[in-house]
């Protein structure tokens, strides 16, 4: 009886024709567990799945189909930014446009009881202000989000992917709220370069946040008086500007030099002047808060990665990120098709490096040639020869 090799691995001619992606799932349940496992706990994802489409797969399983989604999001849309920034800014086509723009960060638990910081960026549409309560409020819809925990030099350059998308860089104007931090600025400048105007506001809750310490710590913490004072303060800094206000501050600093809350504050508040000229802002139909931030940070950040018990690996955050960014952005079919088609990519390089592998192994090994003998005389050698007569 005679024996053949073994194949070993083989791949089915079809898998590429029906675009199938990794793993032993079909595309629409792989999609399925993806997104069921980026809105839940892995558990619950499962769980989902089986009670949904009567397919079942395992709690790690879950896990490892959709954080290994995520990654390829995130290797796409690094792969995106490289692609960008060859051909950065494009020239305006858009029609004019207000885009609100805003980024700050939100602490999320890793392994071992340590946090770090998930920094987002929210962009949206401008709508027109409506009256609420008798106040003019200014909204923004089509909101859309980037979301990365690294840190800020690097967060600046891989958002290009979605302030491109938004066409940060065509707008006409720019209102970009944010708390007033340094890297927030930089961020700013770096997206808007090519924006005409770019007016940096100063969330104005956050500006409340800087002056209630001081009417607490002079008038008495908790006090009628302290309460009193900081909403007329606050009534004027919205409807008539900072002037009054610094130089209020800056006549109680004379007063009491030693109070350090009153001497952090003024220098913070001081600063940020020229992002605190919120009658301007209301006039020309901007946003004055941040609502939207933390409605993002809520939405797509601590929604998913701060439930109870839950603690992250670091390799698993930017990947969970992704896919919760395109989901909350509203584009999922979008984000989907660029994910399966470089997930596909992939795959498609993987089995090709696989089979070359196995043709070189399934080569023959042919014993080598021995060298042929060398004459003697080729050598340069000396010899003796003999002759024999016949």
């Amino acid at each position: 009886m005679g024996f053949v090799q073994v194949a070993g691995k083989v791949f089915f001619p079809l898998d590429e024709e029906l675009e199938l992606l990794p793993g032993k799932l079909t595309p629409h349940a792989h999609e399925c567990l993806v997104r069921f496992g980026m809105r839940m706990p892995f558990a619950k994802a499962a769980e989902e799945l089986a009670f949904t489409l009567k397919v079942e797969v395992s709690e790690p399983s879950a896990r490892r189909y959709t954080e290994a989604a995520g990654q390829a999001y995130e290797e796409y849309q690094i792969a995106e930014v490289e692609r960008l920034e060859k051909t950065y800014p494009p020239v305006k086509q858009k029609p004019p446009q207000k885009i609100f723009f805003s980024v700050d960060g939100a602490m999320v638990p890793l392994v071992g009881g340590a946090w770090g910081e998930v920094k987002t960026l929210v962009i949206g549409d401008i709508q027109k202000p409506v009256l609420e309560g008798g106040e003019w409020v200014v909204h923004s819809k089509k909101r859309s989000y980037f979301s990365r925990m690294m840190e800020a030099s690097q967060f600046r350059r891989l958002a290009l992917v979605e302030t491109h998308a938004r066409g940060i860089e065509k707008a006409d104007w720019v209102a970009a709220v944010t708390d007033g931090a340094e890297w927030e600025q930089g961020f700013i400048d770096f997206h808007c370069a090519a924006v005409p105007y770019v007016v940096k506001i100063l969330d104005f809750p956050h500006a409340g946040e800087r002056v209630n310490p001081i009417g607490q710590a002079v008038l008495g913490e908790g006090s009628e008086p302290a309460k009193a004072w900081l909403s007329e303060r606050l009534h004027h800094l919205k409807h008539e500007g900072p002037s009054a206000l610094l130089a209020e501050l800056a006549e109680l600093k004379t007063q009491k030099p030693n109070l350090e809350v009153l001497e952090k504050n003024y220098a913070y508040l001081e600063k940020r002047e020229a992002h605190m000229q919120y009658p301007l802002y209301q006039a020309q139909g901007l946003p004055i808060g941040s609502g939207a931030m933390e409605s993002g940070n809520k939405v797509v950040v601590e929604a998913r990665l701060k439930g109870a018990g839950m603690h992250w690996a670091i390799p698993h955050v930017n990947p969970m990120l992704a896919l919760r960014n395109v989901f909350c952005s509203e584009r999922w079919q979008e984000g989907w098709a660029q994910l399966s088609q470089y997930l596909r990519q992939k795959e498609r390089q993987r089995r090709k490096a696989l089979h070359q592998k196995h043709q070189q192994d399934a080569q023959p090994n042919l014993p080598e040639t021995p060298p042929a003998p060398q004459s003697p005389l080729s050598t340069g050698c000396s010899a003796k020869v003999r002759v024999e007569k016949g």
